[in-house]
C-alpha cells in the first residue's frame, strides 16, 4: 500500500473506538523499521525523540527543515502509513504552520499531531481562537494537496495542569470544528477521566500511555481509539546508553548490554 492517498484513507480507518490503534513512536529510520517488523499497523514519530537524536531539545527548537527531513527518511524506511509529530507546527502564524504541513505531506506522511502548548513566554496554552486558526490553516493545506491528512489535535490541558475535563472538551470541540479529525489528550490516563473524555468528545480519542497507565485492553474497553507511547520509548533507549556508559566507566563491566538486538538481525532489517 504505497500510494499516499490509499495510505491516508487506510490510516484514517484504523481509528476505531474500542479497537485502538497502538503507536510505538519512532525517532529515526532504524526505530521505525524495528516497530514495523514487530507488527505495527502504522508508524508515528515522537517530536522529543527526533529532536534529541538530532541534538536539539523538544519544544519547537528543532526547526521545520530538520523535522521534515527526518519524516521523509522514516516514510522511506517503512511500507506503513506514517503520522508525524510536528509539535506546534514550527511557526507562529497560521500560514507558517500550513507551510510545515505542506512539506510534511510532500515528505509522504498521512497524519500530523498539532499541539496547543506554547513553548515560549505567555500562557502555557494558546488561546482557543488562535489554535483554531492554526488548525484551519492545516486543514486547508491538506485540502489543497488533495491528501486526506489525519489531523490529530493535541490538547495539553492535563499535561500542563491548566484545565480539567470541561476545558479539555471545550477545546476539543472547537478544534474539531476548525478541521481536526481526532483529539489527543496526553496526561489523562485515569479510567474515570478517560471515560468522560470518550463520552464528551465526538471524535476518536488518543491517549498517551506508559508505565502506570491502564493496559491497552482496558483503554479499549473505555472506548479509546488510539494509544501512543510518545517519547517514552526513546527515553528507555537512551537510558540503556546511560547505564552502559556508567557501568563501563565505573565497574568496567558490560551487563547493561546483555539484551541488545542481534547485530546481524538488525543489519538485515536495515537492508529492507
Amino acid at each position: 500500500m504505497n500510494d499516499q492517498h490509499s495510505q491516508a484513507r487506510h490510516f484514517r480507518s484504523l481509528h476505531v473506538p474500542g479497537e485502538p490503534l497502538v503507536l510505538v513512536n519512532a525517532w529515526d529510520a532504524a526505530s521505525a523499521r524495528i516497530v514495523a517488523a514487530a507488527g505495527a499497523r502504522a508508524v508515528a514519530t515522537t517530536s522529543a525523540g527526533v529532536a534529541w537524536s538530532l541534538g536539539a531539545p523538544d519544544g519547537d527548537a528543532l526547526g521545520r527543515k530538520a523535522a521534515v527531513d527526518l519524516i521523509q527518511r522514516v516514510v522511506a524506511a517503512v511500507p506503513l502509513p506514517v503520522t508525524a509529530d510536528v509539535e506546534s507546527g514550527y511557526g507562529d502564524r497560521p500560514d507558517e504552520v500550513a507551510a510545515t504541513v505542506q512539506e510534511v505531506i510532500a515528505a509522504g506522511a498521512v497524519g500530523v499531531n498539532i499541539e496547543d502548548a506554547r513553548h515560549a513566554g505567555g500562557a502555557p496554552l494558546r488561546p482557543v481562537d488562535e489554535q483554531c486558526a492554526r488548525l484551519a490553516a492545516v486543514r486547508a493545506a491538506a485540502d489543497r494537496a488533495e491528501v486526506p491528512l489525519y489531523v490529530n489535535a493535541r490538547v495539553d490541558t492535563f499535561l500542563r495542569g491548566v484545565g480539567g475535563v470541561g476545558e479539555t472538551v471545550a477545546r476539543a470541540r472547537a478544534y474539531l470544528a476548525a478541521g481536526a479529525d481526532g483529539v489527543f489528550v496526553p496526561g489523562a490516563v485515569d479510567p474515570e477521566t478517560v471515560a468522560a473524555l470518550v463520552a464528551a468528545i465526538p471524535a476518536p480519542l488518543n491517549v498517551l500511555a506508559g508505565p502506570g497507565a491502564p493496559p491497552v485492553p482496558e483503554l479499549a474497553r473505555l472506548g479509546v481509539a488510539r494509544v501512543s507511547l510518545g517519547s517514552s520509548v526513546a527515553e528507555a533507549a537512551y537510558a540503556v546508553a546511560r547505564r552502559a556508559a556508567e557501568e563501563a566507566f565505573g565497574t568496567g563491566t558490560y551487563a547493561a548490554l546483555a539484551d541488545a538486538l542481534d547485530y546481524q538481525a538488525l543489519n538485515e532489517l536495515m537492508r529492507g
